[in-house]
């Protein structure tokens, strides 16, 4: 068995005004929802919950047991509107091209970036998601003081946005979503 992912087993779940997210990217009114690097699917739980009815949450890990973890959660909890993929996101995503309203990567992106997977998981992203539609960008704020990931890899909103431009998505909002963290949102040509 491979080893897990760099930030498998950690989150950033309790540190996010989750419920501000989910009303701010538009959730609510959404279809489809896609986790990126969802882990054991803390924020897929809380989206299946806020996501308009008959709306279907797609979560996607590498790591084989936050994956395991998230579907004895789905069992536990009675939901039906959430599918877990055990897959790298990197490539080929099983779903089809324009098939999501909202990409999710919670805390995640520079990890990729670190592991040099980045590219092919925006990639990816830019295929499934539909033209219009969001991807949300959480990250902890460029900061030396608080819980997250080294100095050396935490990203500014400028440098995330310039990163996923040439991918084909556009800079619509930012906004805090707790004293460590922001959300940057951006649109799909």
């Amino acid at each position: 068995m491979p080893p897990p992912p760099i930030a498998a087993g950690k989150s950033s779940f309790d540190l996010v005004n989750v419920p501000l997210v989910f009303r701010e990217i538009g959730l609510p009114e959404a279809r489809s929802f896609f986790d990126v690097a969802c882990g054991i699917g803390r924020y897929t739980l809380a989206a299946a919950k806020v996501i308009k009815p008959g709306g279907i949450v797609y979560a996607a890990d590498l790591w084989v047991d936050g994956i395991a973890t998230l579907r004895n959660s789905i069992e536990e909890q009675g939901f039906a509107n959430i599918e877990p993929i055990h897959v790298d996101v990197s490539k080929r995503l099983p779903l089809d091209d324009h098939a999501i309203d909202i990409g999710f990567m919670a805390t995640v992106l520079h990890d990729l970036v670190h592991d040099h997977t980045d590219q092919g998981t925006m990639a990816e992203l830019r295929r499934i998601i539909r033209p219009g539609g969001v991807l949300a960008v959480i990250e902890f704020k460029k900061i030396s003081d608080g819980p997250g990931p080294p100095l050396a890899i935490r990203m500014t909103p400028e440098e995330v946005a310039a990163m996923v431009a040439p991918f084909g998505f556009t800079r619509h909002k930012l906004f805090d979503t707790g004293p460590y963290t922001y959300c940057l949102v951006l649109t799909a040509s």
